[in-house]
């Protein structure tokens, strides 16, 4: 596995999600049992979850047989078990008015802070809950995310803007000079997102309709095409290898468009300010040519 989905998968297994079968060997997991907890994660969170958590954890009873760790009369309970339905594509993009609720019932805290980032930065989830004070440049204004940590498997520069930055300036530096800014012992930063989104939704009391930390990212690029940011500036912001930046044009054209998606960033940024302070739009949308 490449790093990045070494430690989704750990995620899936270590977390939340199979936890109630954490202290039974795996020997004496049952069918019903993996049956039991893939419902409950259905429920819990969403059939596409339910689906890579079954996955996870059937990848993991294919290698303990391998390792002869299950005894003489192996047996993987998570085959016969029923894989989730597909879902359909995510199609949720927030208003402004749920979009700043959203942003002030965010607690001062680790996950009310990472929400916070990920609605000014369209990054996704693992990348600024796994984010190190090494990566980030406070005087330049830039994340700087490695390749091992990108779903792309390329590096990327995230412009950090000052309001994303007075976020960063809340977080307080450890006292062992532990290098994640976010999470507290585990190795890939952050990791309670159930339980600290569950909070969430309990402090919007429903003024948010069911929506997803994902939905932070399509909204990003939705509401930066509504302001006027040309596409291939969104694909350079969300670090996209799609549409122009896939086929020949991609080969000859391999400008970050770093001014450009800075420039887009700013222009956000301002937009999620002002929708927060709860005042009209001051933000001129981007003209085209």
């Amino acid at each position: 596995m490449r790093p990045a989905s070494y430690r989704v998968t750990k995620l899936y297994l270590t977390g939340p999600y199979f936890q109630p079968l954490h202290s039974t060997a795996i020997s004496d997991i049952t069918l019903a049992d993996v049956a039991a907890r893939i419902s409950a994660i259905t429920r819990a969170n969403s059939s596409i979850t339910a689906s890579r958590a079954r996955y996870a954890l059937s990848a993991m009873y294919r290698w303990a047989m391998g390792e002869g760790l299950l005894g003489p009369h192996p047996v993987n309970p998570v085959i016969g078990t029923n894989t989730p339905p597909d879902s359909a594509p995510r199609e949720r993009v927030l208003g402004d008015g749920e979009l700043a609720a959203i942003w002030r019932a965010c607690a001062d805290d680790d996950h009310g802070r990472i929400v916070k980032l990920l609605a000014l930065t369209g990054c996704r989830r693992e990348e600024i809950g796994g984010m190190r004070w090494s990566e980030i440049d406070l005087d330049s204004g830039a994340l700087a995310l490695p390749k091992e940590r990108t779903k792309n498997g390329r590096p990327h520069s995230v412009p950090l803007m000052p309001l994303a930055l007075s976020i960063l300036e809340t977080v307080p530096r450890r006292a062992d000079g532990r290098d994640h800014v976010f999470g507290e012992r585990s190795p890939a930063g952050f990791t309670r997102w159930a339980e600290t989104k569950h909070d969430l939704d309990r402090r919007l009391a429903g003024r948010v309709k069911e929506w997803r930390l994902h939905d932070l990212r399509r909204t990003v690029a939705t509401r930066m095409a509504d302001l006027g940011v040309q596409p291939h500036i969104i694909e350079a912001t969300l670090h996209h290898f799609s549409g122009h930046r896939r086929g020949v044009a991609g080969v000859y054209n391999r400008s970050p468009y770093e001014r450009e998606v800075r420039a887009a960033l700013a222009l956000w940024a301002e937009h999620v300010g002002s929708i927060v302070d709860g005042g009209e739009r001051v933000v001129v949308p981007l003209k085209t040519a």
